[in-house]
């Protein structure tokens, strides 16, 4: 009773108006049915879908208990995957994700949470501390309801009632997808990491990126509507998390409309083989479908996506552009950003790790990633359907993930362009995708200290 009653409330509150209704969208009168009686999943997953040689769509057996309330409106629901599904942390705790439903819908946004990546012991089991793998310990029920105060945090694309910023997908259907495999959501393969100090047992982690993402995507399949409308998002790892995804969901879920926005989370072309001085991504790269077992998730990506090549990761940006041309997709960051570059290349180059000081370090890790940057940006100015945009410094996080907290100090000042623009363009039905890159390196930095950001920062 308490959760119809909440949700026939907060729909006259998220303002469902029939003359705005959009694709996916129910009549008021469904609405009103589906808070007594939810429809059902129109689209479960096939026989033949269950038995692919690889990367099936997988089910809960049915006498396990995965706590899902169809009914439950506009509340967190911790959804429980069996291990049957493929579905596990990188430290063989159960995997588990979060719905947040709505009533008057069936658009959905599937969210992919921020977080490090890991390759060796120290990461993978959180000794390095942000940079390392998140969730190293698995992920806790309540990990997303309101007894958790950072998960209004996150961004406005998951908190559907954000102060000051909109956004039309609040009104929609919310996966989190949490992160504690340490791939970036990419991964399909069990390390044993050694302890490099010899004191501790061998790391046994399970890089198991891909198989999550598929178990999420079959529950979906099995248990609600198919979407009318779908977004793809995240940032940081959940950003690379979401392209790298995208193909599969896109596919798989087949909404009518269909959209990505990649915060902060860039794959840049490194071809193999290629210049490192040209290509700085090449090292990484190359650490990482090592790791990872990146050659069997792009051999099977490639065979209905053509122009993804295991040599060289970057093709996935022109790949996803030219199999999809009318789909929007669009991705953010910051050419400040400290954090995401600070991945990339840190570990990887004597010259940082042996840098004098830390602005000597953060001057080459950026000088790499301006030349990362400049060459996506070209790729994308000749995609109408993918948008890049690149305002220049945000004084939060180190200018790290632009839709985290709000979408706020994300414009380029002198095009007079806020983020909220950018995403506003995505998110359209027309024209080319927004393409911006901020060249004024002065104007974000003048800008008044701002209190939330400063609040914020203490906490992360």
């Amino acid at each position: 009773m308490r959760s119809t009653i909440a949700a026939a409330a907060a729909v006259l509150v998220l303002g469902f108006a029939p003359a705005g209704a959009e694709v996916g969208d129910y009549t008021p009168a469904q609405t009103r049915e589906n808070l007594e009686t939810p429809l059902p999943a129109d689209r479960p997953v096939t026989a033949h879908e269950r038995t692919a040689p690889l990367y099936p769509l997988l089910a809960n057996p049915e006498s396990f208990e995965d706590n899902f309330a169809p009914g439950a409106y506009l509340e967190w629901q911790t959804i429980q995957l069996h291990p049957d599904t493929g579905a596990i942390c990188g430290n063989g705790s159960p995997y588990k994700f979060f719905l947040n439903r709505a009533a008057s819908t069936s658009n959905t946004v599937i969210y992919f949470e921020g977080g490090g990546a890991c390759w060796d012991y120290p990461s993978c089991t959180g000794a390095e501390g942000v940079r390392g793998a998140r969730n190293p310990d698995g992920i806790p029920d309540n990990y997303l309801d309101t007894s958790n105060p950072a998960a209004s945090l996150v961004s406005p694309f998951v908190f559907r009632q954000h102060p000051w910023s909109r956004v039309k997908t609040q009104r929609w259907n919310i996966v989190y997808v949490p992160y504690c495999t340490g791939d970036v959501y990419h991964g399909d393969k069990t390390a044993v990491y050694e302890d490099p100090a010899g004191q501790k047992p061998p790391l046994v982690w399970r890089h198991n990126g891909v198989r999550n993402v598929r178990a999420v995507l079959s529950w979906l399949r099995d248990n609600i509507q198919q979407p009318g409308q779908l977004l793809v998002t995240g940032c940081s790892a959940g950003g690379a998390g979401a392209i790298n995804n995208y193909h599969h969901l896109r596919r798989d879920l087949a909404a009518q409309k269909n959209f990505l926005i990649d915060d902060s989370g860039p794959i840049f072309d490194a071809p193999v083989g290629a210049s490192e001085r040209q290509y700085p991504s090449r090292r990484l790269h190359e650490q990482i479908k090592a790791a990872w077992g990146l050659a069997a998730v792009i051999d099977y990506a490639s065979g209905d996506l053509p122009g993804l090549v295991l040599n060289n990761l970057g093709s996935l940006n022109r790949a996803l552009a030219e199999k999809y041309p009318h789909d929007r997709l669009g991705i953010v960051f910051f050419q400040q950003d400290l954090n995401y570059s600070a991945y990339s290349y840190e570990r990887f180059y004597e010259d940082i790790v042996n840098a004098p000081n830390e602005r000597a370090e953060a001057r080459r890790i950026l000088l790499r990633w301006a030349k990362d940057t400049a060459r996506l940006k070209a790729t994308l100015d000749q995609l109408p359907n993918f948008g890049g945009y690149f305002p220049y410094f945000r004084d939060l996080n180190d200018s790290h993930c632009a839709t985290i907290v709000d979408f706020r100090h994300g414009d380029v000042q002198e095009l007079g362009l806020e983020l909220s623009d950018f995403i506003s363009s995505v998110l359209d039905d027309s024209g080319p995708v927004l393409d911006a890159f901020e060249e004024d390196q002065q104007a974000d930095k003048d800008k008044p200290v701002d209190l939330i950001y400063f609040l914020v920062g203490l906490l992360i």
